[in-house]
């Protein structure tokens, strides 16, 4: 049977092209992709991707905004344990809050606050943008080391070093994954990364914490 693959559509992320670059690393798989943002979906799903796209408190309002989808969420991720991914501000809604443009409440799944990127090299420009080294760290995830292309202004600041899956160095060693349990968080873009983000992706369908 078919494993059911919810991909949350708050209006805040690069839905088809996570989408299709999901379809290309199920291969031969037997999968369902759906794109929704209907809780009924996340609920029954086997395993959940949280893509997202812009400033943390828009998407954390854009999310709460469909009725019924946070509560869908833990239930499926949080008391299920289906497998999970957070791509990007995906991610960084699982910390406790985000600070850009105000202080804004995440999920509070990992704890740690996302705050703004501030290199020690000045030449650096915001937002990172481009081509990094992903480097596994402490937290046994699907993260293996690789080239990912990153855009964001904003990182994951985890409170526990054992949730740290990954680093990358941008003028400070900064989170490039966060990782517990059935939890899984990229600060990269998979649909992105070319044959590493295909890669990934073919390690979270198999992935079974």
């Amino acid at each position: 049977m078919a494993e059911k693959i919810a991909i949350v559509d708050y209006g805040a992320g690069n839905l088809r092209s996570v989408a299709n670059a999901l379809a290309v690393a199920a291969g031969t798989r037997a999968v369902n992709v759906v794109t929704t943002g209907a809780p009924e979906d996340v609920r029954t799903a086997d395993r959940v991707i949280l893509p997202g796209v812009g400033a943390f408190g828009q998407c954390a309002a854009a999310l709460r905004a469909l009725p019924g989808m946070e509560d869908a969420l833990e239930e499926a991720v949080v008391r299920k344990g289906r497998p999970f991914l957070g791509i990007c501000v995906g991610m960084q809604l699982m910390a406790d809050s985000g600070q850009e443009h105000g202080v804004h409440k995440g999920l509070g799944w990992i704890g740690g606050d996302v705050v703004r990127l501030q290199p020690a090299d000045m030449g650096l420009k915001i937002p990172h943008m481009g081509w990094n080294r992903v480097e596994p760290a402490t937290a046994p995830s699907p993260i293996e080391p690789g080239e990912a292309y990153f855009v964001h202004s904003y990182h994951f600041r985890v409170a526990d070093p054992a949730h740290l899956a990954a680093t990358t160095d941008y003028g400070q060693r900064i989170t490039a994954a966060v990782a517990r349990d059935n939890l899984l968080g990229v600060q990269f873009h998979p649909e992105k990364s070319q044959r590493y983000g295909l890669a990934l992706l073919e390690r979270f369908l198999d992935w079974n914490p």
